[in-house]
This record gives structure tokens, sequence and C-alpha cells, in this order.
């Protein structure tokens, strides 16, 4: 195949973002001369991530639609009008073999107008709930790549191709790297690590919880990567002068991050959970309550059913924290189990799975 084009369109949060980047870098694998363009929304965080990975990106002016809130939606028509038409041009000018989406807003206009031209179209859902745009958008392409069983209630069933979660190809391999990441984050070698991991904006509720059981952790002899998310670094930064402590707004290279953790306390978006899997060690999932349809929660739930993790909700934090994660220090055998059972979760093979779907569009 010669002259191929591709566009990509995802963002919002890293759960879009990442595994966008995941399919590009499958495809470049797969086709060194391929040409790639990512399509995300102005502002928001895929037009810093997706340049630094080494791809170009376009914005549209776009923003979701906010439900209950009038004065934040009145400028929602305008920009979504706006995004078809910058869309139609970007598609007149960039003319790609195909386009692929994997969820948040920027991608809706995009695909909407692909599927006009007749160009070949694939949407990625990461979650267990669908986000609204790609249920909007499930009529229009021609393949939905799912994680999770049951989304024919979703979506048209005939579209649907089960291939797990596209994970970052350097999670694969993380034991030779454990020493390097120490390093790299200024920890002691001969104490074990907990991974703190709110989302890419930051979890309130996470970071207090966190903040409430420094002590806890050092009484442990635990030191504490403690990732807070960008809107909150201000607040938790002065905990960097802890030696057992690294605050981090947001965490650049996930892998020396996973290779030094011994335990991970997580939030439960679908590529968190997917990455997670892969990494294979013991987690405890904290999953946001605000998010549609609890969508983070039935991610949890999918993995600590099957006695691969830890499930404690918000509510129960403060009654259950210290209690479970003491027998998660206590027990080796606990341990042991969970990160033999998640480790049976993972599809290490998601990324070429999609990979092949995309193929087959691309022979059309």
């Amino acid at each position: 195949m010669k002259n191929l084009k591709v566009i990509i369109s995802g963002g919002g949060t890293g759960g879009h973002i990442y595994p966008a980047l995941a399919i590009a870098q499958g495809l470049k694998l797969q086709f060194p001369g391929m040409k790639f363009l990512f399509v995300g929304a102005k502002g928001k965080m895929e037009m810093e991530k997706i340049p630094k990975a080494g791809f170009s990106i376009t914005g549209l002016w776009i923003s979701g639609f906010h439900r209950g809130q009038l004065f934040r939606n009145l400028l929602f028509p305008l920009k979504l009008v706006a995004s078809l038409f910058h869309s139609f041009f970007i598609l007149i000018k960039f003319r790609p073999k195909t386009v692929i989406g994997t969820g948040g807003f920027a991608s809706g206009p995009i695909l909407y107008m692909a599927s006009l031209f007749g160009i070949p179209t694939l949407i990625q859902e990461q979650n267990s709930f669908p986000g609204i745009t790609n249920k909007l958008l499930s009529t229009k392409v021609n393949a939905i790549c799912v994680a999770y069983e049951g989304l024919s209630k979703f979506f048209p069933k005939n579209k649907i191709k089960m291939t797990g979660n596209p994970v970052r190809q350097d999670l694969l391999d993380l034991s030779a790297k454990t020493d390097q990441a120490k390093n790299f984050f200024g920890l002691q070698t001969k104490h074990k690590t907990v991974l703190v991991l709110g989302g890419s904006l930051g979890a309130r509720r996470i970071n207090e919880l966190i903040e409430e059981k420094l002590n806890y952790f050092k009484a442990n002899q635990l030191q504490v990567i403690w990732q807070c998310g960008r809107l909150y670094y201000e607040e938790y930064k002065r905990y960097e002068n802890l030696p057992e402590v690294c605050v981090r707004p947001f965490i650049n290279r996930m892998d020396y991050a996973y290779a030094t953790a011994d335990f991970m306390i997580s939030r439960a978006g679908a590529s968190s959970v997917s990455e997670l899997c892969v990494v294979g060690k013991p987690v405890v999932f904290i999953p946001s309550p605000n998010v549609a349809e609890d969508h983070q929660t039935k991610n949890a739930e999918s993995i600590s059913k099957k006695e691969a993790a830890i499930l404690i909700k918000e509510a129960a934090l403060e009654l259950e924290f210290e209690h479970e994660f003491s027998k998660l220090l206590d027990s080796e055998s606990l341990r042991k189990k969970l990160k033999s059972n998640i480790k049976k979760l993972a599809k290490i093979n998601a990324t070429e799975a999609i990979v092949a779907e995309i193929e087959t569009l691309l022979s059309t």
C-alpha cells in the first residue's frame, strides 16, 4: 500500500489520547511510510501531548455539551457548525485513506464528515459504558473495536470487534527498568513504592486520601510516587520536600513509574485498567463516582470480581482503606494471587488486533 494517510482523533483526557497514540505507533510499525494527522480540540491536553510524541495535530474549536448547564452550552451550536466546516477542509486537504476515533468530543465532527465522504472509519471504545460521541457515531462508522462484552446494547452488533484496549509498547517489558526507574524518581532502592494515579487532571478525593495517609505510608517504610494531576499540583507540591514522597502533576515516563511500583492506587478509567492488567502488580482501585453511568465502578468490578484487584469506593475510604491496604502489605499470598489473576486479564495483543481491523479498512 502506497501513499497511506490516516487521521486519528481523540482527546480531552489521557484515556482517549494514549489509545490514539498506541494505535498510531502500531500502524507506524506495520506501515513505516504512513503519514498521520491527529485532530484534537483547541486548548485541550492533546494539543500538547501529541506533538511531544512526534505527531502533527490540528485543533477544532469544539467542546462538550454540559448537561444541566445552559449558560455553558450557549456557544455549542456555533462551535459544532464551525468544527464540521473545519473538518470538511481538513479532509479535502489531507485526503486520508481512513479516519480513526478514540473518543472525546473532538472526534465527533471529523468522523461524521468522513462518513459523509465515504471514507472508511473506525472507532475504538475503551469503556464498558460508551461515551456519547462514540454512541452517536456508531451508526455512521464501519467498525467498532471494544474491550468489554455486552456493548451490542449500545452499538450495531455486526460492527463490533472484540480487540481489547491498546496499551503502550514500552509497558511490555518493565523488569529491566527497575533500577533506572528508581533513579529517575530519586527513590531509594531498598524501600517498596506506592504509585498513586488519579488520572491526567487529578482526583481530589484520592489526593485528600494520600495527604491523610502519608504518615501511615512512612510508618510502613513505603515511598510514594504521587501523580496528583495538574489541577492540584500547586496545592500538593510542598510534599516534594519529604524524602519518601515524589509529587508530579503528570508522569511522562509511565513505563518507569510502573517499573518501580510495588503497589498501585488508581482510578478505574478503561485505559488505566488495561495498562494495569499488562503491568500485573497489586492494585487498589478507587473509581470515580462522577462519570457517566458510574462506568469506572463497572470497570473496576470486572477486575475485582475475578479476585485480581481490590476495589474501594470513595464513600468507604475512611473505614476501609487502611484495613484493606494493611492486608495487602501483610499477606504475600494475597499479593501473589492479585498479580497472577490480573495478568490473566491482560490483552497484550490489542494494538495488533486493532491495526489488523484498520488494515482491512485500508484494503477496501
